[in-house]
């Protein structure tokens, strides 16, 4: 299965992997399973830990590469379909990265891992 962790998933993943329910910490580690984090993630990743509201343990970009080695992480680029996509949402979220991250699970037909309820109310696959 095709799965687009949401933001939040990946900084728990990361470093509070305790806030992972069985059941998602299961599919981020079964190998079947291909992981993507779109670029727009790393951005707003990016963005939380320039003005020092997040801070993770290693740079990002370390920490983006030891989970493309270990875990076969990979990042889903941000094309011209999935802004396109946003047109079709309605507006039940209005957070920018979310909206994204919606269009681009309904675009790549990939289920969108997340704990974040507004996100159920789109047509998105989601965990």
């Amino acid at each position: 299965m095709n799965l687009l962790l949401d933001t939040h998933i990946f900084i728990w993943w990361e470093i509070e992997i305790h806030k992972l329910s069985a059941k998602r910490l299961q599919l981020l580690e079964d190998e079947n399973n291909t992981l993507f984090l779109s670029l727009a993630s790393l951005w707003e990743l990016q963005l939380k830990i320039m003005p020092g509201k997040f801070k993770f343990p290693k740079s990002l970009s370390e920490i983006i590469q030891d989970q493309r080695r270990i875990n076969d992480l990979r990042i889903l680029p941000i094309t011209a379909e999935h802004i396109y996509e946003l047109e079709k949402l309605p507006f039940h979220h209005k957070d920018p990265f979310d909206r994204l991250l919606i269009a681009q699970a309904i675009v790549e037909d990939y289920t969108l891992v997340t704990d974040d309820p507004q996100l159920s109310a789109y047509s998105a696959k989601l965990i």
